[in-house]
C-alpha cells in the first residue's frame, strides 16, 4: 500500500517545486519593473532640488532656460520603454503617443539644441547629461554615477518614502 502512494508524493512534491519556481519568477518580474526613477542634472546646473510644477515644465519643454541662463535640455528614455511608464503618468499625464508627438513639436526647428533628446540608453543618458551644460533627464537609479548629480522631486530623493517617481 504505500508503494501505490509513492507516485502521488513524487508528483505533489513535483508540482509544490513548479508553484515554487512560479511564484519565485512573478515576484521577480514585479520587483524589476518596480524601479524607482532619478532625476539626474549636469554638474554645472545649479538645479538641486525642483517642484513637480517645474518639473512638469521642463519635461514638456515649457521652460527653455535655467534661472542661470543656460539652455534647458532634458533627455529622457523613449516613452516607450517600460521605466517610462512612470514618468508618462506622473509627470507627463500623456499616454506614449502624445509624448512623442509633444517631443516632435517642442523639438521642431531647434536643430542645434533640442528641447527634449531621447537616449537609446541609461548609459548613454547619463553621458548626454554629464556632457550638456544645461541637461537634466530621468534616469533608473542603479544607472547614476558620479558624472551626474541627483536632484530632489518635490522634496525628496529617490528612495525615500513618499519619492514621486516610485515605480510601481
Amino acid at each position: 500500500m504505500n508503494l501505490s502512494l509513492e507516485p502521488l508524493r513524487r508528483r505533489r512534491v513535483l508540482y509544490r517545486s513548479l508553484l515554487r519556481v512560479w511564484i519565485f519568477v512573478l515576484v521577480g518580474a514585479s520587483m524589476a519593473s518596480a524601479r524607482d526613477i532619478a532625476l539626474v542634472s549636469n554638474k554645472s546646473n545649479a538645479v538641486g532640488a525642483i517642484t513637480l510644477t517645474d518639473l512638469v515644465k521642463v519635461c514638456k519643454a515649457q521652460t527653455s532656460r535655467w534661472p542661470d541662463g543656460k539652455p534647458v535640455t532634458f533627455v529622457m528614455r523613449s516613452p516607450s520603454v517600460p521605466a517610462m511608464r512612470v514618468v508618462l503618468e506622473k509627470v507627463y499625464g500623456m499616454s506614449e503617443s502624445e509624448v512623442n508627438g509633444l517631443i516632435a513639436s517642442s523639438n521642431h526647428g531647434r536643430f542645434n539644441h533640442p528641447a527634449i533628446v531621447v537616449a537609446t540608453s541609461d548609459e548613454e543618458l547619463v553621458n548626454k547629461v554629464a556632457s550638456v551644460p544645461g541637461a537634466i533627464g530621468v534616469v533608473d537609479v542603479y544607472s547614476i554615477n558620479s558624472s551626474v548629480e541627483v536632484v530632489k522631486v518635490a522634496g525628496k530623493l529617490p528612495l525615500e518614502p513618499g519619492y514621486l517617481l516610485h515605480g510601481k
